[in-house]
């Protein structure tokens, strides 16, 4: 099973980006979504109910979603897994400018609106510097030379990143994506962790731990079939 993880600041189009991606690799391969927000989401009904695959939501509560998005996405890989899914998408709250839920495996995309200034990639931290793969969308609404300035500040703040521009709801030049996708590695479930290290803080999540899956934490810990008001403390 290939694993795209993507990442950004809310309504900066990562939804619509997802949706030319099934619309592209539907007809090659069986794909999951998986949602994680913090109080409402609808775009597993809405890709279920436009392309009609396996989709499942997760939201977070009171919980910061990008720490409850790693307790709950070791068993969100297995339900991906149990359903035979070959291309598995997630995507993130995108609310914490400081947290990367990207992987040591598959690819991570961070997704830029080209109207949310031109120094949006500086504020965001690890969320662009460790991405494999930025995205540039609603490329229509600004000036060419908007644009070639979001461009070197994101190459600025990460030299290596693969840089692509797109109106995402037409999904104008997303051929490379497609192909970095088709490509892309099987994932190792038993071995995946988090690409960088947490920020600091009380939790395990928060002090460095970077296994994912709630069987590996301690204190205030979710699982994916949980409702959101049943926490569980594992730990003293």
């Amino acid at each position: 099973m290939k694993l795209l993880i993507i990442a950004g600041p809310p309504s900066s189009g990562k939804t619509s980006l997802v949706k030319q991606i099934v619309k592209k690799m539907r007809g090659e391969m069986k794909i999951a979504f998986f949602k994680i927000d913090v109080v409402k989401a609808f775009e597993d009904v809405e890709l279920h109910k436009d392309f009609g695959i396996l989709t499942r939501k997760y939201c977070s509560g009171d919980l910061c979603p990008d720490h409850a998005g790693v307790m709950v996405l070791g068993d969100a890989v297995e339900w991906a897994a149990s359903n035979q899914a070959e291309l598995f998408i997630v995507e993130s709250a995108g609310l914490c400018l400081r947290c990367s839920p990207y992987l040591n495996q598959g690819l991570g995309i961070i997704v830029l609106s080209s109207i949310a200034g031109i120094h949006a990639p500086e504020k965001m931290g690890a969320m662009v510097t460790l991405a494999d793969i930025a995205i540039v969308t609603k490329i229509d609404l600004v000036s060419q030379a908007e644009r070639e300035v979001l461009v070197q500040k994101i190459k600025e703040t990460h030299s290596s990143v693969i840089l692509m521009e797109t109106n995402a709801l037409q999904g104008t030049s997303l051929h490379r994506l497609y192909d970095l996708i088709r490509n892309s590695g099987d994932i190792d479930a038993a071995n995946l962790v988090l690409k960088g290290n947490p920020p600091l803080g009380t939790c395990t999540i928060c002090v460095g731990k970077k296994e994912i899956g709630w069987k590996h934490h301690f204190g205030v810990i979710q699982k994916l079939d949980g409702q959101t008001a049943e926490y569980l403390y594992r730990g003293e």
